[in-house]
């Protein structure tokens, strides 16, 4: 029973663990849902977010109202062109990120750093469970010192809420590598995969009972 156990877990235990061949085959066939245009996007501001496995940061910011886009890819390393499998080496320096795009005449970055921090465990060093590793650590990619001051405030401001030191790095932003296409919408287009039943629509469906004023209408 105890061998039963641990196989179950091994299933959806990592979102790295999810390899290539599982990711380009869902679990329920899904129709592409396709991104806005370029066109669209450029009239957005953009900010920049790691916390974890990044099918489940799209699918928590995408839920936001005033966000109209997010994207999955990799950020705060060196490495040029990295690709999902080698993130999950954790030798590249990079982390899960997410590009979020949104309207700041409807949401303001400050609340995007409180949906950021509402929605993870920013105490975990590298890792928010199942998922552990450099790739997965907490981080918020300032680009103006406008954004850094106020994701440090908000650190600062809730420090006293956890009984561990937040963990959260808050770095200057550099470059954003998208991730392969497979990876995008990935929550939604594949309901039924294992880690998306057990991971990641849970840790939404957190996020939304605490935060139901700063969720879009459906």
């Amino acid at each position: 029973m105890k061998y039963i156990a641990i196989a179950f877990l091994f299933v959806f235990a990592a979102c790295g663990l999810a390899n290539e061949k599982t990711t380009n085959e869902p679990s329920t066939p899904a129709v592409k849902v396709a991104n806005k245009p370029a066109a669209d996007l450029d009239k957005l501001s953009t900010a920049y977010f790691a916390s974890g496995c990044f099918w489940c940061v799209e699918a928590v910011f995408e839920s936001v109202r005033g966000v109209e886009e997010a994207v999955s890819g990799y950020a705060g390393g060196k490495t040029r062109n990295p690709t999902y499998k080698l993130i999950g080496t954790g030798t590249t320096g990079h982390a899960e990120t997410v590009e979020v795009y949104y309207d700041s005449e409807v949401v303001s970055y400050e609340t995007l750093v409180k949906v950021y921090y509402g929605s993870h465990d920013p105490t975990t060093v590298n890792g928010q469970r199942p998922d552990f590793g450099t790739q997965y650590r907490s981080i918020i990619f300032y680009q103006n010192d406008e954004e850094k001051e106020i994701a440090e405030a908000f650190k600062a401001k809730i420090a006293g809420e956890y009984s561990k030191p937040i963990a959260t790095e808050i770095v200057p932003f550099e470059k954003f590598w998208e991730a392969e296409d497979y990876h995008q919408n990935f929550e939604r287009l594949n309901p039924n995969h294992s880690y998306v039943r057990n991971v990641s629509i849970p840790r939404l469906k957190r996020f939304q009972a605490k935060f139901p004023d700063l969720l879009k209408e459906e």
